[in-house]
């Protein structure tokens, strides 16, 4: 375990740029795999797959490169560059980020309408995404090593990821949707007889 953990830290010195791709992707995918988990009823590999393709071929690219140029434009981990940083980031990151999952998972859907999820539900998403990136990218921009920010809103991604799995599945975008889904499901656990 421990020359697993150093050989990843090697490769994220050495290999950035794939070694953070890999990681955010691999984190995103198992965000909804757990969505899934929690939904119940069998896996949909080919959803995971999707959701796997939007990660490898934008979101962790663009979060590569935009957590980059964000540190160029903004340098250091002075309190009043991290806070532009964090306004930067929600203010044209998050809305980017929201709008290619909801468009490019309806077009990996071949969907008749590749913008109705986006229409219906990016209100709602980006502003629960509110409630929960600016402190997760307050740590990020202040604490996290430059070359391990990716991985780091990759492994915070896996939260978001799990919620905008189910929203873009099941939901409206909002965290109480989910909430609601989960403590529904919870009770109807609670109120079935045990299985013999």
């Amino acid at each position: 375990m421990a020359g697993g953990w150093r050989a990843l830290l090697r490769a994220a010195r050495r290999y950035p740029w794939p070694t953070n791709v890999l990681l955010y992707a691999a984190l995103f995918s198992a965000g909804d795999a757990l969505q899934q988990r929690l939904r119940g009823g069998p896996a949909d590999w080919q959803q995971t797959r999707r959701v796997a393709t939007v990660a490898v071929t934008f979101h962790a690219n663009f979060n590569y490169v935009w957590l980059r140029a964000l540190e160029r434009a903004l340098p250091g981990r002075a309190p009043r560059a991290v806070l532009a940083k964090v306004l930067c980031d929600q203010a044209i990151g998050g809305p980017v980020a929201v709008s290619a999952f909801y468009a490019g998972m309806s077009i990996l859907q071949e969907k008749d309408d590749i913008f109705l999820d986006l229409k219906q539900k990016f209100w709602n998403t980006y502003k629960s995404g509110l409630m929960y990136w600016p402190f997760v990218q307050l740590t990020n921009f202040s604490l996290v090593p430059t070359h391990w920010r990716t991985a780091y809103t990759g492994l915070c991604g896996f939260l978001w990821a799990t919620f905008l799995c189910f929203s873009q599945q099941s939901g409206d975008g909002t965290f109480q949707s989910a909430f609601t889904f989960l403590h529904v499901k919870e009770a109807g656990a609670v109120e079935r007889p045990p299985e013999k």
